[in-house]
């Protein structure tokens, strides 16, 4: 029966911490999750390195760490270099490429060939580099595309303006590669019904080759606070303040129509760039006193952050999945999402959904929310119910397993 034999497996992520993105909290669950059920779990990642938990084996494949927090597109030292893809890392940064999912995956594989007999599978993490098609001589891979990055290509080139869009589009240069990748695996793991068909579409993937398995949440983090009071007129997002794509300008603009007459406060969980776009337009939006940035903090912090909250927004022009929004459902907190990409997927009627990119009717809904209590308690606890009968990692694990044993069976038929 798939799933009963304990499986050696090897996943892959070319950047890992859970702050960096749903990807590496996808990755930590997943990983926890599998260990639970009896696996071997050993993540393979460069830098920013995952935080995961006990039972799961870290084995460091470090890049030039180019981006680092502190020192972002830092020039290394001449003692940095260790080999040709180091080169090829750097020589593409300074051309405005960004290099990670490549190099990453050629190092993977230079590691993996000397480690033929320790896997049984190997899952890759959203990176589809080219060096997957050397690893997947040697081991049945499972890929893994939450949503493809062609659609934050397509967002961000959007908004971008005109002196930006060609170094933009360097940057995005990666996402040829990925599609030329992504059609050579088999099964692909995704986590929506509207990211299959964006794959499909954007990476020319078989829909018969792919596997929809929603993502969990953490719930001894993301539940109800019955006992921690509401903070009055409180609205939380958690979404890359910079990010075009996450919509926080949209919010900003509905809480500054809303503050004029609510006495309302944003919370936002993101760090933007000191002096960047989203700095600039709390500012002349008058919003300093209004809105606060928080960045850094735990997972208890955050779910008591969400759960004492009376409203959560997810105001993004796409979403692939959005964990954040099964996180607000999760804490019981109404949420507001945007109706696009998965999230009526994902929310059903268990939010009160709005246009992407619509200030006003966005604005309508919080003022909406903020004047009824019993609303607020409705669909919270909507979201409550929906989370729990359908969003746990325990089976998104499960699920994984049954990809697993598909891919072995393929890889021992060739």
């Amino acid at each position: 029966m798939p799933g009963a034999e304990s499986l050696r497996v090897a996943l892959l992520s070319y950047r890992s911490k859970p702050t960096c993105g749903g990807q590496g909290v996808y990755l930590r669950h997943l990983s926890r999750e599998l260990v639970a059920l009896g696996h071997s779990v050993e993540v393979l990642s460069g830098q920013p390195y995952p935080e995961l938990d006990e039972g799961v084996i870290l084995t460091k494949v470090p890049s030039l760490d180019l981006y680092r927090d502190e020192d972002p597109f830092r020039t290394p030292g001449l003692r940095e270099y260790r080999d040709w893809i180091d080169l090829l890392e750097v020589g593409t940064m300074w051309t405005a490429g960004f290099p990670e999912p490549l190099t990453f995956t050629l190092r993977a594989h230079r590691e993996l060939k000397k480690r033929v007999g320790d896997f049984d599978v190997v899952q890759d993490n959203q990176t589809l580099g080219y060096g997957l098609l050397g690893i997947q001589k040697l081991f049945p891979v499972v890929g893994t595309i939450h949503h493809p990055i062609s659609v934050d290509r397509r967002i961000e080139l959007k908004a971008a303006p005109l002196r930006k869009k060609l170094s933009m589009r360097r940057w995005y240069g990666f996402v040829r590669m990925q599609a030329k990748v992504a059609p050579r695996l088999s099964p692909i793991l995704t986590v929506s019904e509207s990211s299959l068909a964006d794959i499909h579409r954007d990476f020319n993937v078989p829909q018969k080759n792919m596997r929809l398995i929603p993502l969990g949440v953490d719930t001894r983090y993301f539940h109800p606070r019955p006992e921690l009071p509401k903070r009055p007129g409180s609205i939380v997002a958690v979404a890359s303040a910079d990010s075009p794509m996450k919509g926080v300008a949209t919010l900003l603009r509905a809480v500054a129509k809303l503050a004029t007459e609510r006495d309302v406060h944003l919370t936002v969980v993101s760090k933007p760039t000191p002096g960047g776009p989203t700095e600039k337009l709390v500012g002349e939006l008058a919003l300093r006193d209004r809105v606060r940035f928080v960045h850094g903090i735990s997972d208890t912090e955050l779910g008591e952050l969400i759960a004492t909250s009376e409203i959560s927004v997810v105001p993004s022009l796409y979403e692939g999945f959005s964990l954040p929004a099964v996180e607000h459902m999760a804490c019981g907190t109404p949420l507001v999402a945007s109706r696009t990409g998965a999230l009526p997927e994902v929310v059903g009627d268990a939010a009160v959904q709005v246009a992407p990119g619509d200030p006003e009717e966005l604005a309508a809904v919080l003022r909406r929310l903020h004047d009824s209590p019993e609303e607020r308690a409705a669909v919270g606890k909507k979201g409550y119910d929906r989370v729990m009968e359908r969003f746990t990692w325990n089976v998104v694990a499960r699920r994984t397993v049954e990809a697993y044993h598909e891919a072995i069976q393929a890889h021992r038929a060739k």
